[in-house]
């Protein structure tokens, strides 16, 4: 899995596109609606007129989940996102998407019961997530800031419940089924007498070994890097500008980059070994850390706050540029390496354990593994491996060396690889035999949908519920809403 610099995503930061797709997005106009109605309350009373009939209808209570109101305005929010990302819910959406919303609702209230936790870290990195995928589906900063009407830094306050409140509903979920188990006669029993166009289809999965090679840095570019972060250093010092402006104009770090290099609080096992060694020293706010060299380039770092073992700070990030010189040294080795490898000298195995520049495979003779929910494999989807590996991989054979070529790990920097395809299985209709572990993970999951399903019925009957006239002859996926 990949790391947004030093914090590492867990899954469910990984899936926030899914998660936020949904009842999360729902109410991401409100701090936009909310300072219109603070506002509605100073004009004179010849303005109420142009005012009010705005948010007449857009505060419309129009359900009550035991003592939460959902309004009208957030069902049409849920719809509109809805509608710009081409998703549709089945039934009817006027009932569908309000009961959505209630059924968050639901969790949420068991999650505070059970003290369920979100930290304020994986709140920022899923947010910055969120607005990053906005960002490269619109085009811009500044047309999404355009589109939602607000500047970033509001659009961050608006996401942050949001997120929070989905995150916690998914998390409740999970906590929920976490017991569930199937046995393999329930697997065996379930796809028995299943017709064959109706039994999971297993994409193409893949395994492949890696050599990589850093192209070297000259101390030249090194130099100038350090300059800039000196000089970076001094204007802060001088009082001519401020670590945030700096840092969202020149960090290379795309997930702090537009909120002023800021770290939240994290603990020093999430960080860079060496990034934590001198954030973790630092004391004084007033002033600005030596620089710093990480596996992602060089920093400086200023203090925010210290709290228990965890630590807030603001850093901004240069890296070095690669020539493409250096690059071309690089390729020319590896094909050399290739060379060598068909010739006899030694095995690829053999020179990723001895030559490899990267760290996470060459232990393992190249070996590249898949951090996924349900583990560690090495076995890959074409779409889990790095563009630049799927690309090469698509076009060969098994035990195959390919051609050296370059591409960005997971640090964001430049470097020189030839990979081996190991193994591929091609894609098929799953058996028991070869793909037990595809075939159990469909029955449990209906399984847990089911107690989901159930858990959600029996939530409703023991929680309050009271809804506008119009909504109570629906079209819901769960029965008991309608209680008067």
């Amino acid at each position: 899995m990949k790391k947004t610099l030093f914090i590492i995503l867990t899954a469910a930061i990984a899936n926030v596109a899914a998660i936020t797709a949904g009842v999360s997005h729902h109410s991401m106009a409100r701090t936009a609606d909310d300072e219109t109605t603070d506002t509605a309350k100073t004009v004179e009373k010849k303005d109420v007129e142009t005012v009010v009939p705005q948010k007449t209808v857009a505060d419309e209570v129009i359900w009550v989940v035991g003592d939460e109101a959902i309004l009208l305005s957030d069902v049409e929010q849920l719809r509109a996102q809805y509608e710009a990302e081409g998703m549709t819910l089945p039934g009817n959406p006027d009932c569908r998407l309000p009961e959505q919303i209630a059924v968050q609702k639901l969790f949420l209230h068991q999650a505070a019961l059970d003290s369920i936790e979100v930290t304020e870290a994986e709140i920022s990195q899923g947010v910055e997530q969120q607005i990053n995928y906005w960002i490269s589906m619109i085009g811009s900063k500044e047309k999404l800031e355009e589109y939602r009407k607000m500047p970033l830094t509001k659009i961050r306050q608006s996401l942050h419940d949001d997120y929070k409140n989905s995150q916690l509903a998914q998390r409740m979920r999970e906590k929920l089924v976490e017991d569930i188990k199937v046995t393999p006669s329930e697997v065996r029993q379930y796809f028995r007498n299943m017709p064959e166009d109706s039994i999971p289809y297993v994409p193409t999965e893949v395994e492949v070994e890696i050599i990589t090679r850093t192209p070297k840095i000259p101390i030249e570019e090194i130099n100038r890097v350090k300059d800039e972060l000196r000089g970076y250093t001094e204007r802060i010092q001088k009082g001519e500008t401020t670590f945030q402006t700096l840092a969202r104009f020149y960090s290379e770090d795309p997930g702090t980059t537009r909120n002023g290099g800021e770290l939240d609080y994290t603990g020093r096992g999430m960080l860079d070994p060496a990034f934590a060694a001198v954030a973790f020293n630092l004391t004084d706010s007033r002033k600005i850390s030596k620089i710093v060299e990480s596996e992602f380039g060089f920093h400086i770092i200023q203090l925010i706050d210290k709290r228990g073992d965890k630590i807030k700070v603001r850093h901004i990030l240069r890296k070095p540029r690669v020539s493409q010189e250096a690059i071309d040294e690089g390729i020319n080795m590896l094909d050399s390496l290739t060379t060598e490898m068909a010739n006899g000298k030694f095995t690829f195995e053999e020179a990723a354990t001895y030559v490899s520049d990267d760290k996470d495979t060459r232990s393992n003779k190249g070996l590249m593994f898949n951090s996924t929910e349900d583990g560690r494999t090495s076995k890959f989807r074409m779409q889990d491996l790095p563009t630049e590996v799927a690309r090469v991989i698509e076009k060969m054979k098994v035990g195959d060396v390919s051609p050296a070529f370059t591409m960005t790990n997971n640090r964001g920097k430049t470097v020189c690889a030839v990979v081996k395809l190991k193994s591929r299985v091609e894609g098929h209709r799953a058996t028991i035999t070869e793909d037990f572990q595809v075939m159990k993970d469909v029955v449990l999951s209906k399984r847990k949908a089911e107690f989901i399903h159930e858990w959600v019925k029996n939530k409703i009957k023991n929680t309050y519920i009271s809804m506008k006239s119009r909504y109570k002859n629906g079209d819901y996926e769960y029965d008991g809403w309608v209680q008067e």
